[in-house]
């Protein structure tokens, strides 16, 4: 943590800037999840994604890591590119709230459904495990 005259700014998380696209655009955005609501259908992004959650609890899976419960004042990170993102869901009771910075490549959509047939080509690259909840594991 730094503080500089009383104001303190803190790291939350850092990832290199060679995911960055060379050409392209920021998009900065809120998502809002319903209560018990799966979110959006597996998906990728042509960019890297940065996030921080606002409120409530979301289940957040990448390809490849076993799924996490997210709740306030968490991070949020997606490489972009091939890796998909299988599931933002709501598995609680209250709307569950996040925002994103998104890097988007020059001339590609900032997120792009996965068709079935890739999904089930790639299911050996889910992970298998059960959802993680990394605050009950720090208790």
């Amino acid at each position: 943590m730094i503080d500089i005259n009383g104001t303190t700014v803190e790291v939350l998380d850092e990832h290199p800037m060679s995911e960055l696209p060379a050409e392209g655009h920021l998009m900065t955005v809120t998502v809002t999840i319903p209560p018990r609501n799966p979110g959006t259908p597996a998906h990728r992004h042509s960019g890297p994604v940065y996030g921080y959650m606002l409120e409530g609890e979301m289940i957040f899976e990448l390809e490849g890591d076993p799924p996490v419960v997210m709740r306030p004042g968490d991070t949020i990170w997606e490489p972009g590119g091939d890796r998909i993102h299988y599931q933002a869901a709501n598995p609680g009771d209250t709307v569950a709230k996040f925002v994103v910075v998104m890097a988007c490549k020059a001339g590609e959509e900032m997120l792009t459904f996965v068709e079935p047939a890739e999904l089930e080509a790639r299911k050996h690259l889910r992970h298998s495990g059960p959802v993680v909840d990394p605050r009950a594991v720090e208790a």
